[in-house]
């Protein structure tokens, strides 16, 4: 495998992308509120989104879109959601997409959009119509982490990097930026991310890359269990590192595929570690299971369970609610073949706690910021990895407050 390099500049960081954010007035000032990411020349663009029936309007305009395969740019807004708005947020996400391509002189249909913030309100289309021209001038490569700064909503830090690797005879590079920190859970995980890269790279090759690498990072990682209306992952690639045209199932691809995958798990673990309210980033890892698919299901109903959380969050090592949440995630496993660990320390084995010392070692590890618990359900091939949080006083502070 290539050597991955970090390098700085998030978005930006890959050849001809510029990129700024503004506050256009729908956040208090003086907030960013209004991003926007453009490539100086055209490029293939790839996008996931989230599986939430209830979909905003920056989403099915997306996702219409998105057959053409082709992108310039993309605008996004934080501070309102666009979603459940009915027609009128249909139209004012169209807007929004005729107002960048307007002033960057680009066709409306190489234009994206995004937004995330409080569902149900009208967007304040008229504050976006104030911005643009002035968000346009601004844009420069050193505008990733204004950017990065504008899409966020309850996010304490902005989110960004970029990598680096040779493919062949060329460096590619990947940026990325995303906003989260509740409403996280897979099945999109709630986020909204832009990626950007200079390689020359097939769309099909892209789409099947992006999917892969969100099923296997974005999609991994949970923090309260819910999943958004405005999810959105977008890549946007246009050829500027001079590198033969990646296609599927060739080395480079294989390659382009491991980088954007680091660069995806990045954003993601920076999105678990800021957690709303939250003070632990948990992984969880269960070996041994029939099929990957059932070591999923056995993960997630750990990582989401609310006992399992606030014990991350006390320092508690209660690891029978850790095994309590295993056994009801309704997959079959021998409970005598059960063990469980906290990093290095096993409290649990063949089905059978390991006494008072070892919990008190357990308790140790729980102090950490972060650390890793592991399960073992028999001696299969099935094996599952994801992210979680703990559940605190504070996320229930931010979120009982959210819309005042």
């Amino acid at each position: 495998m290539a050597t991955l390099h970090t390098v700085q500049g998030g978005v930006t960081a890959p050849g001809g992308f510029l990129a700024a954010g503004i506050h256009a007035g729908i956040k208090p000032a003086p907030l960013p509120d209004l991003a926007l990411v453009t490539s100086a020349h055209p490029g293939v663009m790839a996008g996931v989104f989230t599986k939430n029936r209830i979909a905003a309007a920056p989403v099915l305009l997306c996702r219409r879109q998105l057959r053409r395969h082709a992108g310039r740019a993309i605008i996004i807004n934080s501070g309102n959601a666009n979603a459940l708005t009915g027609r009128q947020g249909m139209l004012d996400a169209m807007e929004m997409r005729t107002l960048a391509a307007t002033h960057l002189r680009l066709p409306v249909q190489s234009v994206f959009v995004g937004s995330t913030g409080v569902i149900g309100r009208p967007l304040p289309i008229r504050h976006i119509r104030r911005a643009v021209a002035p968000l346009v001038r601004r844009l420069g490569r050193a505008g990733h982490r204004q950017a990065a700064r504008a899409i966020m909503t309850t996010d304490t830090v902005c989110k960004e990097i970029a990598r680096r690797a040779a493919v062949g005879r060329r460096v590619l590079t990947i940026g990325g930026m995303a906003k989260g920190a509740g409403m996280v859970h897979p099945d999109m995980a709630t986020v909204l991310a832009c990626l950007t890269t200079d390689a020359a790279i097939a769309p099909r090759a892209l789409q099947a890359a992006l999917t892969r690498a969100a099923d296997e990072t974005f999609n991994c990682i949970s923090v309260d269990g819910d999943t958004s209306t405005n999810d959105t992952v977008l890549c946007l690639a246009n050829g500027q590192a001079g590198n033969p045209v990646i296609r599927m199932g060739t080395p480079a691809w294989n390659t382009f595929y491991a980088l954007l995958r680091d660069v995806c798990l990045s954003l993601a673990r920076q999105i678990c570690r800021d957690g709303e309210g939250c003070t632990k980033l948990v992984e969880i890892v269960v070996g041994g299971a029939k099929t990957d698919r059932d070591a999923g299901t056995i993960a997630r109903a750990v990582a989401t369970s609310l006992l399992v959380k606030t014990a991350f969050f006390g320092e508690d090592p209660n690891w029978g609610r850790i095994a309590a949440a295993a056994g009801r995630a309704g997959v079959a496993f021998d409970p005598a073949g059960l063990s469980l660990s906290l990093n290095d320390t096993p409290v649990m084995r063949n089905g059978r706690g390991m006494g008072d010392r070892a919990d008190r070692r357990a308790r140790r590890v729980m102090r950490n910021r972060e650390y890793t618990v592991t399960l073992s359900v028999g001696n299969r091939r099935g094996h599952a990895r994801l992210w979680t949080t703990d559940l605190s006083r504070d996320y229930v502070t931010i979120n009982a407050s959210y819309t005042t």
